[in-house]
């Protein structure tokens, strides 16, 4: 009988997961999509130094952009299930599933959704080669040349892109979806704006801040329901003319399928902890960034929840899953 609970209690300490008391023991891969300097990037590399703190080993940002955003879940997606490559990302994450066909990787069934981070607001925003100075004008304007007004963003089933598709619906305006450039970089579909090459667009408000302060774009409103610290004098959309229109950006992390319960959970309980510290949280706040606060299976529910949105939209829509 000895003999036999011995036997049983040493299989279950190999079949176990191992190494998730230690996690990590070696240095940490965060991998971001959609480049330098967007908001994937910046939130990676502010909350990077705090986990390489709480851990005692490095933890790098490395920016995977290309392929409308897909690169990087695609690397990771392949990455060994250990919990050394974890993905940052937006809701794009969660959006991909319903917008991209022939992806090679599911953003669903491929990834464990691990702790959320932030969301903050967008800001549509209009070339000043456009002529468009407010929301109202931009939408009489699309309406009375349906068709023929141009919007950008990062890739399809990127957040922003997201973002412009409902305002599009719910402003009852139709408009031509521009591709971004080869890099699939934020930063490329704001100049592409500049240059007048997209009339509008919905950005993620720290990487439109300066072109908007040196008069580059035109801010026209917000997309969440109350206005941005940092653009404090500019109207939310709802104010502007799309009632109830309320739209946030979100950032997550995700680790490949098949990582071991204890090393998401202890990867989960450590953003929670960085995300608490004082400092980031004050950074974040200048940043127009709340952070988000769920446990890993709320955040699973809540990835699946913004896919099925997502769904829904494009069924509202008409678009056609690329």
């Amino acid at each position: 009988m000895w003999t036999r609970l011995f036997l049983g209690f040493f299989f279950s300490l190999a079949l176990a997961p191992q190494g998730s008391e230690n996690y990590p023991t070696k240095p940490v891969r965060m991998i971001e999509p959609f480049g330098a300097g967007g908001g994937v990037d910046t939130i990676a590399r502010a909350i990077s130094p705090k986990l390489s703190g709480l851990w005692g080993q490095p933890v790098t940002v490395e920016n995977h952009p290309g392929a409308g955003g897909t690169a990087g879940p695609a690397l990771v997606a392949k990455s060994p299930a250990d919990g050394y490559t974890v993905l940052v990302n937006s809701s794009a994450q969660a959006y991909t599933a319903a917008f991209v066909k022939n992806l090679p990787y599911d953003p669903l069934k491929d990834f464990i959704p691990v702790a959320p981070l932030t969301s903050q607001a967008y800001v549509l925003v209009s070339s000043n080669l456009s002529g468009i100075t407010t929301v109202g004008e931009l939408i009489a304007k699309a309406k009375a040349k349906p068709g023929q007004l141009r919007f950008g963003s990062a890739g399809v089933g990127a957040g922003n892109h997201m973002g412009v598709e409902k305002f599009n619906l719910e402003a009852g305006i139709k408009s031509v979806y521009v591709p971004p450039g080869p890099r699939d970089a934020i930063a490329d579909v704001v100049a592409n704006t500049i240059a007048g090459r997209i009339d509008y667009m919905i950005a993620p408000i720290p990487l439109a801040l300066a072109d908007i302060r040196a008069g580059r774009l035109r801010a026209l409103a917000v997309s969440t329901k109350k206005r941005s610290p940092l653009l404090p004098e500019v109207p939310t959309i709802a104010d502007a003319g799309v009632a109830g229109f309320d739209y946030a950006v979100w950032y997550g992390v995700w680790v490949p399928a098949r990582t071991p319960a204890g090393v998401v959970g202890k990867l989960a309980k450590d953003v929670a902890r960085a995300l608490a510290a004082p400092d980031l949280r004050d950074w974040l706040a200048k940043h127009g960034a709340d952070p988000m606060t769920m446990i890993q299976p709320e955040f699973a529910r809540f990835v699946q929840s913004e896919s099925e949105s997502a769904a829904r939209i494009i069924k509202s829509t008409g678009i056609k899953p690329e």
